[in-house]
């Protein structure tokens, strides 16, 4: 029987791969004990709980990026965090640590190094975060999602994806999809997401032009998202919802997807072969950009900044796009070519390939 701590958190894309290889642990080892470490103010707070799974917490220390009262108190407080892990790993014989990036992996890299017991890192994205770039110093075990991620040891293995995202097929479930929001089966189909929160200027920027793009003959799901108030178009053929729990049949149903590049978002549509146009994050650190940077290489994808969305981008890219199908059949082979739907089989063989070292 072996004894995993998966440690990560904070945002959906760290919480969902680890979800995604527990799950893949559960059902390869019956006896496996899965004990996932965070923090209580993360979404894993609520999803791990939710899935079944045990949650340890830790405080929730961020990297001083600044010399203030917080910065003198760090080390003192990282010790005692990690010296709370150490615990942990002895007290319920923690076999490997498998770090997913966030507040709690830092601690927990270090202490599994103290306690002996191999680390294996997954970094999601393609410019890696802080805990991840020091953890990666002092393992051999380290999985990416894209190629050229600049960090230790990297070896691709994808991104661990939901088994719904995995085993979707998309010709088979078009009509069921399309059936499912309303939709005609038979007309170009667009799918407008900026994710949980949404995106201002997604939302704005397409729905602007909503009368433009039905009279071209496209229809539309927009899924709107929590960050600001929707505002429907009201035109016919111009679906928009705040939420959809069923982004698989969002995804068959679409010939063209409008996104943010997360990392996850960009992992399933390349993956499973859905031409998209990604509107990368303007702030932070460029990573969305990045993540999108191979499947628009490949062709798979074109990528547009949040001020090029237009109403005459729309009519002078969007609408010759969408409604050119022989173009968007290239696309989508050669996403589906720049893509993978195999990363939690490969991260669940990097992690044994760890334990097996033991």
């Amino acid at each position: 029987m072996t004894t995993y701590l998966l440690a990560g958190g904070g945002t959906a894309g760290h919480v969902n791969p680890l979800l995604a290889l527990a799950d893949r642990i559960r059902e390869r080892e019956a006896d496996a004990e899965i004990v996932v470490l965070g923090t209580k103010e993360g979404l894993e707070a609520r999803l791990v709980p939710e899935r079944g799974y045990e949650l340890s917490t830790i405080a929730r220390l961020p990297f001083p990026r600044k010399p203030n009262g917080y910065a003198l108190t760090f080390p003192a407080k990282y010790l005692g965090a990690i010296r709370e892990v150490r615990e942990l790993i002895r007290e319920r014989g923690v076999d490997v640590v498998v770090g997913f990036g966030g507040y709690a992996s830092a601690p927990a890299y270090r202490a599994a190094a103290k306690e002996g017991i191999p680390a294996v890192i997954h970094e999601a994205n393609a410019k890696p975060g802080m805990a991840n770039k020091l953890g990666a110093r002092s393992t051999s075990f380290v999985g990416v999602t894209f190629a050229d991620t600049p960090i230790a040891h990297a070896r691709v293995t994808g991104m661990p994806l939901r088994p719904e995202i995995e085993a979707l097929d998309l010709t088979a479930l078009r009509g069921e999809a399309r059936a499912h929001f309303g939709f005609d089966p038979d007309r170009p189909t667009l799918l407008v997401t900026g994710g949980s929160l949404g995106a201002r200027a997604i939302n704005r920027g397409i729905s602007g032009s909503a009368q433009a793009i039905v009279d071209a003959g496209v229809q539309v799901l927009h899924v709107w998202g929590g960050l600001t108030e929707i505002e429907d178009p009201g035109v016919a053929g111009y679906t928009v919802i705040e939420y959809c729990d069923r982004m698989d049949l969002a995804f068959a149903a679409c010939d063209l997807a409008i996104s943010r590049a997360g990392s996850t978002t960009v992992s399933e549509l390349s993956g499973l072969g859905v031409p998209a146009v990604f509107v990368p994050l303007s702030h932070g650190n460029g990573e969305q950009r990045a993540n999108a940077a191979g499947v628009v290489a490949a062709g798979g994808a074109i990528m547009v900044d949040d001020n090029e969305l237009t109403p005459a981008w729309v009519t002078g890219t969007l609408l010759p796009l969408i409604t050119d199908e022989d173009r968007l059949r290239a696309m989508s082979e050669r996403a589906r070519r720049a893509g993978s739907l195999d990363g939690t089989a490969n991260l669940y063989d990097l992690v044994r390939e760890a334990v097996a070292t033991r």
